[in-house]
C-alpha cells in the first residue's frame, strides 16, 4: 500500500508541474481563464458611426446586432450625423454588427466576447 500511494503522489505532482507549463497563470493560464471570463459579465455598449465611400456621415440608416446565441435581432436608425449607439449589451455573448440603407449594406463586424471593452465602437462604411 506504502508504494501505490507514494506513486499517487509523485503522479499528482507531475501533473501539476506540467499544468503550470501549459497553462503558466503569467500568460492567462488556468486563474487567468477564470479572470477573464470574470471580466467579461456584465453589460457593454456598442456605438459608432455609419458612413459612405467618402467617409460622409449616413443618416437614416438600420443599423442591425445580432445576438449569436439566441438569434435575436436589435435594429437602431442612425442620427443626421450616421450615429448609432446599443446599450445593455451582453458581454458574455458573440454578436454581428452591420447597417443597411437603399440596397447598400456594410461588412459585418464581430463583437466577440473576448473583447473586454465596456464601450465597443466601430465605424460601419457603406459599400
Amino acid at each position: 500500500m506504502r508504494l501505490k500511494s507514494a506513486s499517487l503522489t509523485a503522479g499528482v505532482a507531475f501533473a501539476l508541474l506540467v499544468a503550470s507549463f501549459v497553462f503558466p497563470a503569467s500568460q492567462g493560464g488556468i486563474t487567468g481563464q477564470f479572470a477573464a471570463q470574470a471580466q467579461n459579465l456584465g453589460q457593454r455598449v456598442v456605438k459608432g458611426s455609419v458612413v459612405d465611400d467618402n467617409s460622409v456621415p449616413v443618416a437614416g440608416a438600420t443599423v442591425f446586432l445580432k445576438d449569436l446565441k439566441s438569434k435575436t435581432i436589435r435594429s437602431y436608425s442612425t442620427t443626421e450625423k450616421g450615429r448609432f449607439q446599443f446599450v445593455q449589451v451582453n458581454m458574455a455573448i458573440d454578436h454581428e454588427l452591420w447597417a443597411e440603407k437603399n440596397g447598400r449594406k456594410t461588412a459585418v463586424k464581430t463583437v466577440s466576447s473576448w473583447d473586454t471593452r465596456k464601450e465597443f465602437e466601430v465605424e460601419l462604411k457603406m459599400k
